[in-house]
């Protein structure tokens, strides 16, 4: 039998007022998937990782992580990690401070984590910096430090919200590779509206436009299909509103 979806939502929807910044969103998502969820600013991602992850009510459908529905946030964070679009960082606290704090909150010692949390500070260089207030932090340094707590033990399914906000260019670059061996055992959800970062390390995407699910498939397929001339406007839409695939890396 197969393995079940390490993400799994049904209908789901979410409503403020009368916006409606979800419509009936339904995917699949396997395990040990780098899964890229594309689209333009103001698309509806944020929204759907937030119910994703405990932190937003549905209006409606339903959502299981990881087997466990979403509903359930004191079972959730056991199996989730999270990178929000803000980093939530202790300013006051040091960068190895915040680390271990944030492995207290889940009820860990600081040494079950220390070796994978420190292994990541070391490829991405935060590791001169870790006794240093997180307030005399850049903002790429402060991304850097959200990543490593967010996949430091080792979570079934990690959420990233444009996890490469804010970072040079060599940064941006080992953290993409580090999101691609992360999936080496954990589901990856990757927002993102820059179409290079899910063509380089996403294997599925689902692309979304102004709260509907437009698309799934790999990222050639949906690059193929919105560039076909055909009858698919809402992902043509999707695609020219996104940063263009042909921004370089350096």
């Amino acid at each position: 039998m197969p393995d079940p979806p390490a993400v799994d939502a049904q209908s789901l929807s979410k409503q403020y007022g009368s916006t409606l910044a979800v419509d009936s969103l339904s995917l699949s998502i396997g395990p040990s998937t780098v899964f890229g969820f594309l689209g333009p600013n103001g698309a509806g991602k944020t929204t759907t990782m937030r119910m994703l992850t405990g932190l937003v009510e549905p209006t409606s459908g339903t959502a299981t992580v990881a087997g466990t529905a979403v509903e359930d946030r004191r079972d959730l964070v056991d199996h989730v990690g999270l990178l929000p679009e803000e980093p939530p960082l202790y300013t006051e606290l040091t960068g190895r401070e915040q680390l271990r704090f944030a492995a207290e909150l889940r009820d860990m010692s600081w040494d079950s984590v220390a070796g994978r949390a420190l292994e990541f500070c070391d490829r991405l260089d935060l590791t001169e910096d870790l006794d240093r207030r997180v307030d005399g932090y850049s903002k790429g340094m402060r991304q850097k430090t959200a990543f490593v707590q967010a996949v430091q033990h080792d979570p079934d399914v990690v959420f990233l919200d444009e996890p490469t906000s804010g970072l040079d260019p060599r940064a941006a670059r080992t953290l993409r590779e580090l999101i691609v061996d992360t999936a080496d055992g954990t589901t990856v959800f990757l927002s993102t509206h820059i179409l290079p970062v899910v063509e380089e390390i996403a294997d599925e995407v689902g692309v979304l436009h102004d709260g509907d699910l437009v698309a799934t498939g790999t990222p050639a397929t949906l690059v193929d299909r919105a560039d076909d001339g055909g009858t698919e406007t809402d992902l043509e839409d999707a695609f020219l509103e996104l940063t263009s695939r042909e921004a370089a890396w350096d």
